[in-house]
């Protein structure tokens, strides 16, 4: 990938990030303001929830910085992880909100019962609760389709993000609409769904959490990837018997090492040469930066 890509990509994350940011930013204002002027407890809560997504922004841009630097002495294998150490800190911080959202619906849940009443809240707040839910799916969407584009899992991360808040907003309009066309009385019902989408937010951060944890371990590659590995060095003549194939994650970009075997008596330079076929084949399949390390054996030949 050429170092204008490269630019490209990193504008377009800085972009989108730029605009959830922004868009963040007066969501968590006019959340703050709805639920204190209309006595919504889930309102605040909801705007506790936008305010974990402009953190997260802010996050992704340190982030992003670090990761899209060239690799260098420092970093012989580049700064990729960064990225992925982004999509965790995401996860986590996604988690943690799903949990406190889940705590803050049960504690209500148990006052209702233990005192018979929940604050009603007003119209101005069920009002931000659909305006929110509008404009964080078109910040998933617009967020999404800019990460899919460059390949971005910490950019699709922060996209499910958006979603997240999306789906919280839906809890609190459902809550906040059932209490208010219900009346006294019905209450109880922004405390139910909040929990419910908890549990969603909960599921989409363990989702974000685990593949990040792996890449961050060195998991290897998916089977199936490693299989057409395989069938990518096979598809060369006078090459055979590919083992001690290592894989991994570095980022957006594959790491290989393999061991093959060679007729031992080819020449150094046509060996050579079929070697820098392979590796510009696995490269046209995976990207030009995927890291490479072949090392070649002589053909075992029976006695």
């Amino acid at each position: 990938m050429t170092s204008s890509s490269r630019l490209s990509e990193k504008q377009k994350i800085y972009a989108a990030t730029i605009i959830g940011s922004v868009a963040n930013f007066m969501l968590v204002l006019f959340k703050f303001i709805a639920g204190i002027v209309g006595n919504s407890a889930a309102m605040i809560a909801d705007a506790v929830h936008s305010l974990s997504d402009f953190v997260t922004d802010v996050i992704v841009l340190v982030f992003v910085r670090f990761a899209h630097k060239p690799k260098d002495e420092l970093y012989a294998y580049g700064y990729g992880k960064y990225e992925t150490l982004a999509t965790a800190i995401i996860g986590v911080l996604l988690f943690i909100v799903g949990s406190g959202i889940m705590w803050d619906g049960g504690w209500k849940i148990y006052r209702y019962f233990a005192e018979g009443t929940l604050p009603e809240p007003h119209t101005i707040a069920f009002v931000m609760a659909v305006v929110s839910i509008v404009v964080k799916e078109l910040l998933y969407r617009y967020t999404a389709a800019v990460g899919r584009a460059v390949n971005s899992q910490v950019v699709i991360a922060n996209a499910w993000h958006h979603r997240s808040d999306a789906l919280s907003s839906i809890g609190t309009a459902i809550g906040i609409g059932g209490a208010i066309f219900f009346g006294h009385g019905a209450e109880i019902l922004d405390p139910i769904a909040a929990i419910i989408v908890s549990v969603f937010i909960m599921k989409v951060a363990i989702q974000l959490i685990i593949p990040s944890m792996g890449e961050l371990l060195e998991k290897s590659l998916p089977e199936d990837i490693q299989e057409q590995i395989r069938q990518i060095i096979l598809s060369f003549p006078g090459v055979s018997e590919p083992h001690h194939l290592r894989t991994r994650r570095i980022g957006n970009i594959f790491a290989i090492d393999v061991h093959l075997r060679m007729d031992g008596d080819m020449p150094l330079r046509d060996a050579h040469e079929r070697v820098s076929e392979i590796e510009r084949k696995i490269r046209a399949t995976f990207g030009v930066q995927t890291h490479i390390n072949i090392h070649i054996e002589p053909v075992k030949h029976a006695k």
